[in-house]
């Protein structure tokens, strides 16, 4: 992979950083703004649902945000694009459908067939 390549990762991945603090940010204010007295027991379950569906989601982007950071520090100790398994270059076309990918195909596949016979 050349620099341009790596550099045009770094630069989605830091995308991606910043539309999930984003998201974060605005979850945040609109909890904190919602008043809490809602008399209508139907109003008050959606709203509750809602909420729990949100932080389901946010749950989500946290740790989606923690393969960000791994992959930006791989990017920084020259490792990114480098498979953790088997230490073969990862194909750019998987990169660029999941740049926080840390396992070629084949080891990503390998990986996810003993975590189904596992029955994870």
């Amino acid at each position: 992979m050349d620099e341009k390549e790596l550099q045009r990762f770094k630069e989605q991945l830091e995308a991606m950083k910043a539309e999930i603090n984003t998201d974060v940010e605005q979850t945040l204010t609109e909890m904190t703004s919602q008043t809490g007295n809602i008399p209508d027991p139907n109003d008050r379950a959606t709203m509750e649902s809602d909420r729990s569906f949100e932080l389901r989601i946010r749950g989500r982007e946290r740790k989606l945000m923690d393969k960000v950071d791994e992959a930006l520090a791989r990017i920084e100790e020259g490792t990114y694009g480098i498979c953790a398994g088997c230490g073969e270059e990862i194909a750019i076309k998987r990169l660029q459908a999941r740049p926080v990918a840390k396992f070629c195909i084949d080891c990503k596949t390998r990986q996810e067939q003993r975590e189904k016979e596992q029955g994870r």
